[in-house]
């Protein structure tokens, strides 16, 4: 099976991605799509994913987008080391975690969103990062009720599904300033799994297209 995986260093949904794809040991080639020069809306990457967005995963030749489903279909098609717990109660919680990131936290941070909140703002340029602190720090009350913590993990041992999603989130919390103080059990989750050699594989700072 050949994996090629179009993302970019900084978007949350590529490192998720590639946080799932390193801690199975599923080997891929990474390409990279410059969101600040605009390449995801080439024709040739729309030709990929009509919607211009990261990531893209080829798998021997056919796409599949969307962050959410290609995550849930690592998880099926490589069951080892697996991101979701056995019991369904469990599941489920770690799911909710995972969904309050990606479907109510991320998208109201991410690049085009920013520029948008820049350009209804006058273009000032500190709208976007002030929005994106306010909706991450919301988010993060909440998830810090919801955590575990146990073992410096969010929920049992080791990781799950939702310190993939978590460790994207918390590297643009701290890019965009947002005070981390207030979230310890978040902190020591994000600190205990990029301690672990996949996990720091996947950082943004250790892509090839990093600038």
């Amino acid at each position: 099976m050949k994996l090629v995986l179009h993302g970019y260093f900084r978007s949350g949904t590529s490192y998720r991605t590639r946080l799932a794809l390193n801690w199975k040991g599923v080997e891929y080639q990474y390409v990279g799509v410059n969101l600040v020069d605009g390449e995801q809306h080439s024709d040739a990457y729309k030709a990929k994913n009509p919607q211009g967005l990261v990531p893209a995963l080829e798998v021997d030749g056919q796409v599949l987008t969307q962050s959410v489903a290609i995550l849930e279909w690592i998880e099926e098609t490589f069951p080892e080391r697996p991101l979701l717990p056995t019991d369904p109660i469990e599941r489920a919680r770690v799911r909710a975690f995972a969904a309050a990131i990606g479907c109510d936290i991320h998208p109201l941070q991410n690049l085009r969103i920013l520029k948008k909140a820049r350009e209804l703002s006058g273009d000032d340029a500190e709208a976007g990062p002030a929005w994106a602190r306010h909706w991450i720090s919301l988010g993060f009350e909440a998830l810090e009720k919801l955590a575990d913590g146990r073992n410096g993990f969010i929920f049992g041992d080791g990781p799950t599904l939702a310190e993939v999603y978590l460790l994207p989130q918390m590297f643009n919390a701290r890019r965009f300033g947002v005070d981390l103080t207030p979230y310890p059990r978040l902190v020591a989750a994000d600190e205990a799994a990029r301690a672990l050699p996949e996990f720091e594989r996947a950082a943004p700072e250790n892509q090839p297209d990093a600038i």
